[in-house]
């Protein structure tokens, strides 16, 4: 194996801030334009609000222009140094704005290299420990350039990321696979509770939600559902109750929800035995389904093992033959017509979603439903299980191969 020698960011690739764009020149139509808002953790996000498009003419184009493989990294916010994506090919065109860094390799190494070296812990710590400003942190780009780490020769190089990008290329063919599969759930509900396509021959009736077939019933949702609960997040100021030790408690957040896929049974943060006690936080059971309701409304995921939530969660518990159903019904669910202002991220409280009107079909349908969907759904949470397994395994390989302490061949 050839000598490692320890460089700065800087000196083993071409670091780049994007264009000032004027704001209020940004568009619906024309060339996205990835600004902060864009750049989250390992992905680019393109909600409707944050969709901004460049539509004037431009002549510095091609030097603010993103290639596949550039490293984009935000350079404000609370997630400053874990914000930050790859670019890929189905991404583009994309023009590059202000106060978000651009990595591309040079002669020295190679790109899939610094993007392990950049989404490290190393990494996450070091821009934890120079940026600047306390209610929204920021980095420069030369603080960005100055992260230093230890580089081997190309041939080294290629092999480390090979053996990295072995684990993501399977990681993120079972995330396919899984996008694939939900695709096909989405179809069977909205084909039998949608469209209703398997009952167009039978009697229907009338009900609050419109027509359904004979046997259905609508009602508010706690009438289904008779333990609706509520999550709960302790004192924040009291950090006793708060830990990182993935012994303690799961306690899932929005945006822990934004990650998981299908189901979750991990979380960032946790909440110590205690804190449960105290603060009598309920313990949701496996196949429980979670909604989020505040702020970011809609989010859903199924508990894969007993955890709690913070406040912005509810808790739909659910019988065997209601899972699949309860799951796609949320997915499906139209909540912005249950806001009562202009915006819906306020208006939504427990109580609304307790209330909120629902149908719910026979138990003969819901068997037959549970039926066809159980081996969908338990592929999907298979793959998420594996795609688990993985990461942790790169996750451990990556800085001991980083760092030189796993000899390669």
């Amino acid at each position: 194996m050839g000598e490692w020698k320890t460089y700065k960011l800087c000196e083993v690739a071409n670091l780049s801030t994007g264009f000032p764009f004027d704001g209020h020149k940004y568009a619906k139509e024309g060339q996205r334009v990835v600004r902060g808002d864009n750049v989250t953790i390992g992905e680019l996000r393109w909600d409707t609000d944050k969709d901004k498009r460049w539509n004037e003419p431009f002549a510095r184009a091609e030097e603010f222009s993103l290639q596949e493989g550039d490293i984009v990294i935000g350079m404000d916010g609370s997630r400053v140094g874990r914000n930050r994506a790859q670019i890929k090919t189905d991404d583009l065109p994309l023009l590059l704005a202000q106060r978000v860094a651009c990595v591309r390799h040079n002669e020295k190494s190679l790109q899939k290299f610094l993007y392990y070296q950049i989404f490290s812990k190393n990494f996450e710590n070091y821009i934890k420990s120079v940026h600047t400003g306390t209610s929204i942190p920021h980095v420069s780009l030369k603080q960005i350039g100055d992260f230093s780490f230890q580089v081997p020769d190309l041939s080294t190089q290629r092999r480390i990321a090979g053996i990295l990008g072995s684990l993501d290329d399977k990681i993120e063919l079972n995330r396919r696979i899984n996008a694939n599969l939900e695709a096909q759930a989405q179809a069977l509900f909205r084909s039998w509770f949608v469209d209703f396509e398997p009952f167009r021959d039978g009697p229907f009736v009338n009900s609050e939600l419109g027509k359904i077939p004979q046997g259905w019933k609508v009602g508010t949702a706690s009438e289904f559902y008779k333990n609706i609960t509520i999550g709960k997040t302790p004192p924040r100021k009291e950090h006793q109750w708060f830990s990182k030790n993935s012994h303690d408690i799961v306690w899932v957040s929005i945006a822990d929800m934004g990650n998981c896929g299908l189901s979750i049974c991990n979380s960032s943060e946790y909440l110590t035995p205690e804190a449960i006690k105290k603060f009598n936080i309920c313990i949701v059971p496996v196949n429980t389904i979670l909604l989020s309701f505040k702020l970011t409304i809609g989010r859903v995921a199924i508990a894969d093992k007993e955890l709690a939530t913070n406040e912005a969660i509810a808790h739909f518990h659910t019988h065997h033959n209601t899972l699949e159903y309860t799951y796609l019904a949320l997915k499906n669910y139209e909540f912005s017509s249950l806001g009562s202002t202009s915006s819906i991220a306020t208006a939504v409280n427990s109580k609304i979603i307790k209330s909120m009107p629902w149908m719910m079909p026979s138990d003969d349908v819901l068997n037959q439903f549970h039926n066809v969907l159980s081996p969908i759904f338990n592929g999907i949470r298979n793959n998420i299980q594996e795609i688990t397994r993985l990461s942790a395994l790169r996750d451990t390989l990556l800085p001991k191969l980083m760092a030189g302490e796993i000899f390669i061949d």
